[in-house]
């Protein structure tokens, strides 16, 4: 079907506008024709990647945080999205593009709620970073692995349950035990929690929506790195 979408009169700025304005609109044809039409113009696919795609995650995550949009609209918008990426993702690994940074993120143990964190790694994703998605239910351990694996800059945890949130604490205990939490930047999020527990737990940041997700880990990982 993508096949009958014709960008090819279209100016390449012009073209980039209307693919940010597809992937708002949740049109995953449409953006995987502009991204095979501007791959086949001689853009870079990071700059395919950061001009296009990231460009309309990030007006799609403004509009979420100011209430414009909604889950649904997101999650459709992060599909489009995730159509371009699987063009690009085989591209830009061959030329070694520079991700911001890796984030491994998962639903702690004894909860099976994913919706929340799924949208946060698209919207990560979409924002440039690599993301592993350790999916529900994962013990300390699970963490541990990962972390052991993917040298992560960022673990994200969520939990939509009162009953599984402290369970958070017991990861970044177990993290610092194996002399691993210093080594990155721990991220919260989940309906039930909040600033105070983040706090409490020592987390680095509470994290209420997947947009606020990608502003504080942007802002932390720059900090960070100013550091080092």
């Amino acid at each position: 079907m993508s096949d009958e979408l014709d960008y090819s009169n279209i100016p390449t700025d012009e073209l980039i506008q209307q693919m940010q304005d597809d992937l708002y609109d949740g049109m995953v044809n449409e953006v995987v024709a502009g991204t095979n039409e501007l791959l086949g113009r001689g853009l870079t696919p990071y700059d395919v990647l950061t001009k296009a795609l990231v460009g309309g995650m990030d007006i799609v995550g403004a509009d979420f945080r100011d209430g414009i949009l909604f889950v649904p609209e997101v999650l459709m918008a992060a599909k489009a999205m995730k159509a371009g990426m699987e063009i690009l993702r085989p591209l830009l690994a061959e030329t070694g593009a520079q991700q911001i940074g890796t984030m491994i993120i998962g639903t702690v143990k004894g909860d099976i709620h994913d919706i929340g964190k799924n949208l946060v790694a698209m919207m990560m994703e979409g924002a440039g970073f690599k993301v592993v998605n350790l999916g529900i239910n994962n013990d300390a351990d699970k963490f541990l692995s990962a972390v052991r694996e993917h040298t992560p800059d960022i673990v994200g945890m969520s939990a939509l349950l009162t009953t599984t949130m402290p369970y958070m604490e017991t990861v970044i205990k177990a993290l610092k035990e194996q002399g691993l939490r210093d080594k990155v930047i721990v991220l919260v999020g989940g309906a039930p929690l909040n600033e105070a527990f983040a706090e409490e737990i020592e987390a680095d940041a509470y994290c209420r929506d997947a947009a606020v997700a990608v502003e504080t880990a942007k802002k932390l990982i720059s900090i960070k790195r100013s550091k080092s």
